[in-house]
Order: structure tokens, then C-alpha cells, then sequence
């Protein structure tokens, strides 16, 4: 299988399946006398953890990361860094139903037919599994980041809309997005969400979601005009996440209803004699350059493939069929795609400063 590394200058790539003995990671390019520590990571990687509550797969899984090579001493060293999340809780008797079966609106029938083989188990690479560790290489993204820009640096997420549900903008606080289940930093939503959320799981069902992503501190300039814009980069990144359909920039796809007049971020002289823009609707984002604004990035998450409810299908011999998934799975994948979502732009941020520093100085 080729295509398992992301990133030009600051480069990933993971390995591992979802049922596998573990899962794990190589990050290259990192640079050198960065502090670093395993501490630094877990905390991302607790944010993405299954079985942390009744809205989330019910797989126990600690997540605890191990740093294998790239620090010594407490710094990174320049060399690759590897990193790796052992499997502890796999139930691969779960999937023996469905061994001959293809799960509609999952990646089984594609895998089947470009390989001829595929893992079953949980969906092999196909699975969110997968994703911890690109949450593992984010952490390591935002501890660059943070060294090198300071303070002023900062990158949050929230799940700003659940099914047809969609939060209430005058009620933001980013406080709450860590007083709830669901990452919401609207409060009244949350409770609300919680009710709706119930009644999918235990119909047997699923739903989607949209993420929101916010990186303040970003200096202008990062990104180039035509084939490496930022925006670009980072849609690819946030695309490459296992479920999501969608990903909009600032206003997205609301611009397309916008006039000129509307549309246009106007630019006056601050106080401090730099530039301020009356809005947002670029995204922090202008010709593929950053603006120096909040980098602002939505992306929508598919409901989860495995559900409880019969649905048609076909066998790998190619007869009809019917099938229910069994095992653990997330009613709504899009919660655990908040921290996602972070790393990934997290480490596209981090890569365009190191294309950004070689090319400019």
C-alpha cells in the first residue's frame, strides 16, 4: 500500500492496523533542540481516546504513547522521531460476521477490489484507529510551533454542529469545549446534542458532524501562490481524515452567497501602524499566503459506516446479503475528530514554516 507519508519538509508517515499488535509513526524533519518529552504528547492523544463516555466506541484503549527514537536527552536530536501506541482491547471476533461482507458506505468494497485483499478486523488501515497516530504527530507539530512562535501561538477546535443540530455563535466560549463530551463551546447545544445523540445510539444508528479549527498567532507569509497554497494544503490534510466529505476555508461555501461588497475583508491602518482587515471571510487566508488573521478551517465528518441497523449488501463471492455490524463503534465519529483535525493542521502549519524559512530566510 503506497501513500502512507504526508508533509513536504516535516514529513509523517504511520503504520499499523486497527487490530494489530500497534500502531505507530516515523516523523522526519523535525528540527533539532526542541524539549520533548512523551508528557508533552499525551495529552492530545487523551483528548482522542475511545471509551471516555456513552457517546464514543466503547474500546479500552490507554493510548499511551512511547517515544522510540529522535529526543535524547529531552530534546529533539533532528533525527527521526518514532513514536508508537500499542493495541491492548482488540475484539476481532466482532468482524467474523462480516469477513465475507462488504459494510455499505465503508472502505471494504474499495480495498477489496484495488488489492484483493483486505483486513476485516475493525477495517484494518481504513480504520479511525489510524488516527491516533497522527494526533501523536501533531503534539509534536504544536511543540515545535509553540517554541518557535511563543505565547501568541494557539490552535483549538469544536464541534460546531451535530446531525441537523448547529450551535448558537452568540453563546461561543471556548471554555466549554472542555466541559462536555462532544467539544462544543456552546453550552445550551451541548445539553441538547446530548438528548439527540441518545436517542441514535440506541436506535442502532449514527449521525455527522462538523469541526471547526482555529489557529491564531500565525505569521503573514506562509504558503506559496499556485500549486503550494496553505489553504490548499491544509484541505488536503483535513480530507485525508478518515470519514470527512467536506472541508471549507473561512467562509466557504456561505461565500458563494456573498456579494463583492460583503465578501471582501476590508484592510485599515491600526493603531500600532500594521495592517487590520474588518473581517474574516478569506479564513486568514489570501492567493494561497496567510494574512496574519486566525487560519479558520471547517470539515464535515460522514456518520459512521458500522451500525446496528440491516442494511443491503453484497459477499466478496458476489452474492445479495444482508448485514449488521456488530462490536464497538462511535454513534458520532465527528466527536473524536476534534483532536483529528488539530494535528492535521498542526502539522500542515508546521511544514509550511520550515517550505516558508527555506525559501525566504
Amino acid at each position: 500500500m503506497s501513500d502512507n507519508t504526508f508533509g513536504t519538509l516535516f514529513r509523517v508517515t504511520t503504520f499499523g492496523e486497527s487490530h494489530g499488535p500497534a500502531i505507530g509513526c516515523v516523523v522526519d524533519g523535525c528540527p533539532p533542540l526542541v524539549p520533548m518529552s512523551e508528557a508533552d504528547l499525551q495529552p492530545y492523544l487523551d483528548k482522542r481516546r475511545p471509551g471516555q463516555s456513552r457517546y464514543t466506541t466503547q474500546r479500552q484503549e490507554a493510548d499511551q504513547v512511547k517515544i522510540l527514537s529522535g529526543v535524547f536527552d529531552g530534546v529533539t536530536t533532528g533525527t527521526p522521531i518514532g513514536l508508537l501506541i500499542e493495541n491492548t482491547d482488540q475484539r476481532s471476533k466482532d468482524y467474523s460476521d462480516i469477513a465475507q461482507k462488504f459494510r455499505p458506505g465503508h472502505a471494504d468494497f474499495t480495498y477489496w477490489e484495488k488489492y484483493g485483499i483486505r483486513d476485516y478486523r475493525g477495517g484494518g488501515r481504513s480504520s479511525a484507529r489510524e488516527t491516533a497516530m497522527r494526533v501523536a504527530a501533531g503534539g509534536v507539530a504544536r511543540k515545535v510551533l509553540s517554541h518557535i512562535l511563543g505565547d501568541e501561538f494557539t490552535l483549538r477546535a469544536a464541534l460546531v454542529q451535530m446531525g441537523p443540530h448547529q450551535i448558537d455563535r452568540d453563546r461561543w466560549v471556548w471554555d466549554e469545549v472542555d466541559n462536555n463530551p462532544f467539544f462544543c463551546p456552546d453550552p445550551v447545544a451541548a445539553q441538547d446534542w446530548a438528548s439527540y445523540l441518545d436517542g441514535i445510539r440506541k436506535a442502532g444508528s449514527s449521525c455527522g458532524a462538523v469541526v471547526e479549527v482555529v489557529a491564531e498567532g500565525i505569521p503573514v507569509g506562509w504558503g506559496a501562490p499556485v500549486y503550494g497554497k496553505l489553504d490548499s494544503d491544509l484541505a488536503s490534510a483535513l480530507m485525508s481524515i478518515n470519514a470527512v466529505k467536506g472541508v471549507e476555508i473561512g467562509a466557504g461555501f456561505g461565500a458563494a452567497a456573498l456579494t463583492g461588497e460583503e465578501n471582501a475583508d476590508e484592510i485599515r491602518m491600526g493603531n500600532d501602524g500594521k495592517p487590520r482587515f474588518r473581517a474574516n471571510n478569506a479564513g486568514g487566508i489570501l492567493g494561497g499566503i496567510s494574512t496574519g488573521q486566525p487560519i479558520i478551517a471547517r470539515f464535515a465528518v460522514k456518520p459512521t459506516s458500522s451500525i446496528l441497523q440491516p442494511r443491503d449488501t453484497i459477499t466478496t463471492s458476489g452474492e445479495e446479503a444482508e448485514i449488521i455490524t456488530k462490536g464497538r463503534h462511535d454513534p458520532c465519529v465527528g466527536i473524536r475528530a476534534v483532536p483529528v483535525g488539530e494535528a492535521m493542521v498542526a502539522c500542515t502549519l508546521l511544514d509550511h514554516l520550515m517550505r516558508h524559512r527555506a525559501q525566504c530566510g
